[in-house]
């Protein structure tokens, strides 16, 4: 096989916390007088919490302080893991469970690489850690994606040379950071445009064409 590790963003890729993290950034935009939309949301994928605020407030043309950045995204913060506590197992599709499950049993090494701080409360909702040898997350990184730091942590982690990593990603940034990584990349959703990552992939199970 060409690789031995394979590293998965979460958000997007093993589920989907977007309606949570709309609707935290909508009910903090709201209190603050600024615009957010779905659109906007989208911009935000892959990025950390304190860089989709100062994108929120480029967008509407605003400056805060430090300290009002800080306060904010505490609040959106909270909101949204209250939100998440309306995950359960249900969240991570049967397709998911499965293709992760064939790709053990392959003997590969697997690995959660996210930028966000409440990877680890998901992958409990989701009674996801059982299929991961490692989990490298936004608590462990200086630096979110399109920086490599995540997926460097991750390979480094699993004690699999970069060129025998695959990253899966659906967020443009995320497929940058592996490049940057010098690892290659399988993209679905928004990473899932030609041109972007080394493989498109139409529903997650197609991984298991590319890499078995």
């Amino acid at each position: 096989m060409k690789y031995q590790g394979l590293i998965f963003d979460l958000d997007g890729v093993l589920c989907s916390t977007d309606r949570y993290h709309y609707q935290a950034w909508k009910q903090l935009a709201d209190e603050e007088g600024l615009s957010f939309d779905w659109e906007m949301n989208t911009k935000l994928r892959g990025v950390s919490r304190r860089e989709s605020f100062e994108i929120i407030l480029s967008e509407n043309g605003k400056k805060f302080s430090e300290d009002e950045i800080e306060r904010c995204i505490t609040i959106k913060n909270a909101y949204y893991q209250k939100l998440l506590e309306q995950i359960t197992e249900d969240d991570m599709s049967s397709e998911v469970r499965e293709t992760l499950v064939r790709l053990k049993e392959a003997g590969l090494k697997l690995a959660v690489g996210s930028s966000s701080k409440n990877a680890g409360l998901i992958l409990k909702q989701l009674d996801g850690n059982k299929y991961f040898d490692e989990i490298v997350d936004g608590t462990q990184i200086t630096h979110s994606k399109p920086d490599p730091e995540v997926f460097i942590k991750a390979g480094e982690r699993l004690g699999v040379p970069a060129t025998q990593c695959l990253v899966i990603e659906d967020a443009p940034s995320g497929v940058q950071a592996a490049k940057a990584a010098g690892m290659d990349s399988a993209g679905i959703g928004a990473a899932a445009e030609p041109g972007l990552a080394t493989y498109q992939l139409g529903r997650f199970k197609d991984l298991i064409t590319y890499v078995l």
